[in-house]
This record gives structure tokens, sequence and C-alpha cells, in this order.
């Protein structure tokens, strides 16, 4: 399998070559084109870890596609405008902001796990993903924005609004950017994630939040 990420960083798009026979687990609504002979198969992962990936900002189906009678193409884009990077998968894994994650090899197994009130009140919902693999894998992440890998050597302070994925062998804790609540309130940058450890982060250039609210402001009041 390789994936072929084009028209980067701003509106990015994999393309997903297959062998016979292999398959890639994509995120309900990726898909964007696939090669006629490629077979698609769609998974809820049981009733629990459905509920569970909706309530986490995902999709409650995933989608399998497999090349069958010769080799297979399937193209995958993120819903939002910006970069996608592929993880090599880790011994020690990956942590995954819910909504940033696009496809992975069938053997990578993604779980929800509970953030805690923390995450809530971050805005990032009350789950994140966590990715583990025995063996090579690969995870897809895609961004708002340009995607930027940093190297976090002890500690690290990140707006919880651009976090895409992080290696698992950080910890982190969420925050005041503030002295107080109400300087953090006035500063505009709400809670931030402290990671803590040596590894890996992944940040979006871009706060799908933000943006949203930036346009929203812009669009005349709805009339009715």
């Amino acid at each position: 399998m390789n994936f072929d990420i084009q028209y980067r960083p701003a509106h990015s798009l994999a393309k997903v070559s297959l062998n016979p026979g292999e398959a890639v687990v994509a995120e309900s609504g990726a898909m964007v084109g696939m090669s006629t002979n490629v077979q698609m198969q769609t998974q809820s992962g049981g009733v629990m870890s459905g509920l569970k990936r909706m309530f986490g900002g995902e999709s409650f189906f995933r989608n399998t596609f497999t090349a069958a009678n010769g080799p297979g193409e399937v193209l995958l884009a993120h819903s939002l405008c910006g970069d996608m990077v592929v993880l090599e998968m880790t011994g020690a894994g990956y942590f995954i902001q819910s909504s940033s994650f696009i496809a992975s090899t069938p053997n990578v197994n993604i779980e929800t796990k509970v953030g805690g009130f923390k995450s809530f009140f971050a805005g990032e919902g009350v789950f994140v993903l966590q990715a583990s693999c025995q063996g090579p894998g690969q995870v897809l992440v895609g961004a708002f924005g340009g995607i930027q890998e940093l190297q976090c050597d002890g500690s690290l302070v990140i707006d919880t609004g651009h976090l895409v994925a992080w290696d698992a062998t950080l910890t982190y804790t969420v925050g005041k950017s503030g002295s107080g609540w109400v300087a953090s309130f006035l500063s505009g940058e709400g809670l931030v994630c402290h990671f803590q450890g040596q590894g890996r982060i992944w940040i979006q250039t871009r706060n799908p939040a933000g943006y949203g609210q930036a346009i929203g402001a812009l669009l005349p009041p709805r009339s009715g």
C-alpha cells in the first residue's frame, strides 16, 4: 500500500494505491473516488464503540476499501481545507484529535478514549482517539490549514483548537492560558494543553472553531 498526498498544503488529496487483496480503512465520507474493482464494506465496529465515536466527533461508521482482482486506487480527502500527513506507527502509538482521523491500514486499532471533562471544556469533545498497532502500520490525518510537527523536549503548551495528533509517550493536562479564568477569556486564547515528556506533536495552523466564529460574524442576520 502507498499513500501519495497531492495538492498540498491547501487542498490535499490522498491517493491510496492498493495491491491486489490490500485494504484501507477510512472515515465515513472521506472517499472522493475509487477504481471500479475496489469493493467497499461499511462497519460500525459494534454498537458501543460506534456510539463512542459518534459522541467523540466522528461519524458512526467506517468504510473498508479492498482491491479485488488486481490493483486499485482510492482517493481520500479531509472535510476541511488543509494538509494531510501519514504517520508511521510506533510501539507507543498516537493520540489523535477526533476530527483529524481520515484513514489507516487495517491492522491499526483505533479506540475512543474518554478524555474527561478537561477535553470537553477545551472544545475537543469528551473523547480522543488512540491509535495502536502490532508491527508496521500507517495512519492518515488531516488538518485545517498547514500541519507543523513540533518536538516536545520536557514541556510544551499548545492551544487546544490547533491540536491534530501527538505521540502517546506524552502526557497532558488542560488548563487556563492566562493567570485566571477572566484573563484567559479576555485574552481570546481560551484553554491550552500542557504537554510533558519526550515526543512529537502535530498542530494545524488554523483553528476551525475560531474560523467559524470569524466567518459567522460577517454573515448577515437570518430573516424570519
